[in-house]
């Protein structure tokens, strides 16, 4: 059911200082917006009746994608899930989140949808999530009293709740990964585009070839906890032994037990932690081929 709206502020700020000044100004009565892809949707069904709307979409350079060999990835704030999608370097060198952003909605939500909205409305589904997880990736912070750097595994607080105060998140940084890294994002949803994920599962990981070991590995897993979660029991049962399918098993089956969903409307509880196991196996299979 449709709401009438609330009457609001509409703000613009051209840099993100001036964006974490308004933030304090206002306090939880401001919400930004640049996407807008949940925010509006929200307003119109009455679940946010936000004071003040500060819009950040034209601060300058803050959708660059730059990547530096030896400082990693950078992505700005209000890069679009398009241009990740579409971003070679992503594409080649951090595969998994290329793959969760070309499956994150239908093509006009990926045209309007940035990153850092879809970590900060921090839905346990979030699809880029999971893979940023397995990259050791951090956000970048911005307040009025200084800027700091989270780790996203500390970011997430539960459903729709992070460790941004009074801050603008500006852009997200990935490490290089290690040579011979592969990784994979997998996902199942009703709808194979458009819908939310019911299950989304992330694998990154390293092999030494001579001894046939698993050299690193991260598990991370969407829609299936409060936040987006690494499986770490079942990494732990991978890192430094054979890659073996007997291993495989009993990672996968670990990681469907560290889970913890609930049922709903799309999908039991049941049925999602036996896809976290079957989502697991896939992948640790792929990478491990």
């Amino acid at each position: 059911m449709l709401r009438k709206l609330r009457e609001f502020e509409y703000l613009e700020a051209s840099s993100f200082s001036e964006a974490a000044s308004l933030l304090s100004q206002f306090g939880k009565e401001a919400w930004l917006i640049a996407g807008g892809t949940d925010l509006l949707v929200w307003m119109k069904e009455g679940a946010r009746r936000p004071k003040a709307i500060i819009n950040i979409k034209t601060i300058p350079g803050a959708d660059r994608i730059a990547f530096d060999e030896q400082k990693g990835l950078t992505i700005g704030a209000l890069a679009r899930i398009a241009d990740i999608q579409d971003s070679a370097v992503i594409r080649e060198r951090f595969t998994p989140l290329a793959q969760a952003a070309r499956q994150l909605g239908s093509a006009q939500v990926r045209n309007l949808a940035t990153i850092g909205g879809n970590l900060c409305t921090a839905a346990p589904s979030a699809e880029t999530a999971p893979p940023l997880l397995t990259m050791n990736a951090k956000v970048r912070l911005e307040g009025v009293d200084g800027a700091r750097e989270v780790p996203l595994d500390a970011f997430f607080l539960g459903p729709g709740t992070t460790a941004v105060k009074d801050e603008v998140l500006t852009e997200v940084i990935i490490p290089t990964p290690e040579p011979d890294t592969r990784g994979v994002y997998k996902r199942i949803s009703r709808r194979n585009a458009v819908d939310m994920a019911i299950v989304g599962v992330a694998a990154v990981g390293r092999i030494s070839k001579e001894a046939a070991t698993w050299q690193d590995i991260k598990i991370a897993l969407g829609a299936v906890a409060p936040v987006p979660m690494r499986a770490r029991k079942a990494e732990k049962l991978l890192l430094g032994n054979k890659v073996e399918p007997a291993a495989i098993q009993a990672a996968s089956q670990t990681a469907s037990e560290e889970a913890s969903p609930i049922s709903d409307v799309r999908a039991s509880d049941w049925y999602r932690e036996e896809m976290v196991r079957v989502l697991v196996r896939r992948s640790l299979e792929e990478i491990s081929k």
